[in-house]
């Protein structure tokens, strides 16, 4: 059957077809700035954001957001009515925030094509990742920008070592929504939001058993498994457990069941996600020749989180007082 034909406006059209002759002519891509700086004269915001310079002269009116920590934090800011439609995302809206995101509509299950994300017509795009801004997915960055559509990626999860948090800490998570309140005209929010997420996590007590713990986000054949520097250090060493992969200079890594087995944590950390779920997980592990043997396995000894609050966004407060609760229940 023919595929239906997606109608993006005429002058969108007409731009980007101006833009892909102009981007295979290779521009070279505005270089990155040192600091964020704020135009007190006009309210205008700029930041070097991942290496791309960003400059907003006046809060976006029509945003886009690409994977669920984009679109809870910009709800978390009180900003809904000027989301205009999400996308990517990892699994249903947390319910303190179900209410208030329940009317924007889901432009894509999956990361949007340029065609779907300018259909939107939107005149800001917030990726959770720098992927996210690709050929493939909803443009390039600076395609983005001469067509009057700014653009931001998460702080947290910039890639290249001069952007990198090393490691990641709460002080980067926080920073980084207070930066989102000054791009998106919500600053008074960010700093309630801020405010109230360092109490919650000061008022929190870690666990002191010094479990040992290795952080099973995804794959089947080879895991997926936190290392030292992201997320999952973060909030397994908020939570008092001793990451067994720590030393392993990374966010995320692949490992072997054989390097799982070996290390036999305390605690196996299972991340949820629709594709692939806690109880997806543990049949693998149940059922693997390698890892069916191992002391948390055997004993059933898994605490979970689900996706989207295993990376660095509004409920890692909320995911590490889950973690302390869950592992005080074992």
């Amino acid at each position: 059957m023919p595929r239906p034909m997606l109608v993006v406006p005429a002058l969108l059209v007409t731009a980007l077809t101006t833009l892909t002759l102009v981007g295979c002519s290779g521009a070279d891509a505005q270089p990155p700035a040192s600091d964020a700086t704020t135009d007190t004269a006009s309210d205008a915001v700029s930041v070097d954001n991942c290496g791309t310079r960003v400059t907003v002269d006046a809060p976006p009116q029509r945003i886009l957001t690409i994977k669920s920590t984009t679109l809870e934090l910009l709800l978390a800011l009180g900003v809904e009515d000027r989301i205009i439609g999400s996308a990517y995302s990892d699994g249903p809206l947390p319910e303190r925030y179900a209410a208030a995101g329940a009317d924007i509509p889901v432009v894509s299950d999956k990361l949007p094509s340029q065609e779907v994300a300018l259909a939107a017509e939107p005149d800001f795009i917030f990726g959770g990742w720098e992927s996210n801004f690709s050929i493939d997915g909803v443009g390039e960055r600076d395609t983005l920008h001469s067509l009057g559509i700014g653009t931001y990626v998460a702080p947290s999860a910039c890639k290249a070592p001069e952007y990198m948090p090393d490691p990641l800490t709460f002080d980067t998570v926080f920073d980084e929504f207070l930066e989102a309140g000054e791009i998106f005209g919500a600053e008074d929010a960010a700093a309630r939001l801020v405010a109230d997420q360092r109490a919650q996590l000061e008022a929190l007590e870690p666990d002191d058993r010094e479990l040992t713990a290795v952080w099973y986000s995804s794959g089947r054949d080879e895991p997926y498994v936190g290392a030292g520097i992201g997320a999952p250090a973060m909030l397994m060493n908020e939570a008092g457990l001793v990451n067994a992969f720590a030393d392993e200079h990374n966010t995320w890594m692949s490992a072997s069941w054989e390097k799982v087995a070996e290390i036999n944590p305390d605690v196996l950390v299972l991340i949820g996600s629709p594709g692939n779920t806690v109880e997806d997980k543990i049949a693998l592990l149940n059922s693997h020749p390698v890892t069916s043997t191992m002391d948390a396995v055997v004993d059933e000894r898994y605490v979970t989180l689900d996706f989207a609050a295993a990376e660095a966004g509004v409920r890692n407060v909320d995911s590490v007082a889950s973690l302390i609760d869950q592992l005080g229940d074992l």
